[in-house]
């Protein structure tokens, strides 16, 4: 078991990351100083899985758990799901001090997160994340959104949960495809921050991709603890902060294109490799740094190019709607080598058409 502590908002909370680590749940909320109900919010997959199991672990630690059980899916991340999620918590008389209980990947984390900020001005919240995606990164950090009108996460807010608690053991029932969506952050996590990490997933590859208890288990702590050492930089999304949105200005772009049929790892490994591109170009990086990167998310599985037939002016539309705009200007994560990058709003527009126009080329 390994724990990492983040410090924001002013509170110290922690991450306990480890194969087992559910049964920590417990003990977690009293540790925190909880008592009486919790209500926990998950989907009908995860809640086949591990409701049961929470449910009375729950129980037998003194506490009055309630569920809430949504469908799986990125279209539940909705102002309509967060309607009916208020509904719910008034009818179980639900207080401030009620802690919301976010058991599943990202879609489950960020809709209840969203819940936890805006029901009676902000509910305790803690994340018992069990996808590879959220372990590493959406539940770290404080961002929690809904999407709405097409566009991915635009009405949402900062709230900090009170703790999260990664069983990397729930990582072994994820459908390949969904282990391959949280590879692409582990990736890009390793590619702006730590070389000697990226080193390690080039020379691990395959145990990861195994699923090998001993490597996810360093895999998602030291991906967990980049994120975490960003996020206590720059909480609020000012500076810093920025670099972890590498790959995802085009990638949010083809996500929304493709109505979220791909995956958000999908998007972004191709947002990746696109940047890069953008970078060598530009005199940023050299090609050799583009060519470990593409390799590397080619041996994880992932796609490293726009899906042939997708509407480009689509993607760039999307792009332009970005919540990353900065007066007007699409900013970019740029590597300058593995490990290193760069925030440039400086990109010429015809570059970045080219290499979208090229992208299929890169396949």
């Amino acid at each position: 078991m390994r724990t990492t502590h983040v410090w924001c908002s002013g509170n110290l909370y922690r991450l306990s990351v480890g194969a087992g680590a559910l049964r920590l749940l417990g003990d977690e909320l009293d540790r925190l100083g909880f008592s009486g109900t919790v209500v926990v919010v998950t989907d009908e997959t995860v809640n086949g899985l591990y409701g049961r199991q929470v449910d009375v672990m729950l129980r037998e630690a003194g506490f009055q758990p309630a569920c809430i059980v949504i469908p799986p899916g990125e279209s539940m991340k909705s102002l309509e799901t967060a309607g009916m999620l208020y509904g719910r918590l008034n009818e179980l008389g639900a207080e401030r001090g009620t802690p919301l209980v976010a058991l599943g990947g990202g879609v489950v984390g960020d809709l209840t997160g969203f819940v936890a900020a805006t029901y009676f001005r902000g509910l305790p919240l803690v994340h018992v994340p069990t996808t590879l995606l959220a372990q590493v990164d959406s539940s770290i950090g404080g961002k929690v959104a809904v999407n709405h009108g097409m566009l991915k996460n635009n009405v949402g807010a900062f709230h900090q949960p009170s703790a999260i608690v990664a069983d990397t053991s729930a990582l072994a029932s994820l459908p390949e495809r969904e282990f391959r969506n949280g590879l692409a952050e582990v990736i890009k996590s390793a590619a702006i921050r730590d070389e000697g990490f990226f080193q390690y997933l080039e020379t691990e590859m395959d145990r990861v991709k195994e699923r090998d208890d001993a490597v996810l288990e360093k895999v998602v702590a030291v991906t967990a603890g980049i994120k975490s050492a960003v996020v206590q930089e720059d909480e609020r999304d000012q500076g810093i902060r920025n670099i972890l949105n590498y790959g995802h200005t085009v990638g949010h772009g083809v996500e929304s294109a493709s109505a979220f049929a791909l995956c958000h790892g999908e998007a972004v490994a191709v947002g990746m490799v696109a940047a890069a591109r953008m970078a060598a170009a530009m005199g940023l990086c050299e090609s050799i740094h583009v060519e470990r990167l593409r390799d590397l998310l080619l041996r994880a599985g992932l796609p490293v190019a726009i899906p042939e037939g997708m509407d480009l002016r689509a993607v760039a539309t999307a792009m332009g709607r970005d919540k990353k705009l900065l007066k007007g200007r699409l900013r970019f994560v740029l590597p300058t080598r593995i490990g290193e990058v760069v925030v440039r709003d400086d990109v010429p527009a015809q570059l970045v058409e080219e290499v979208l126009q090229t992208s299929h080329a890169v396949a």
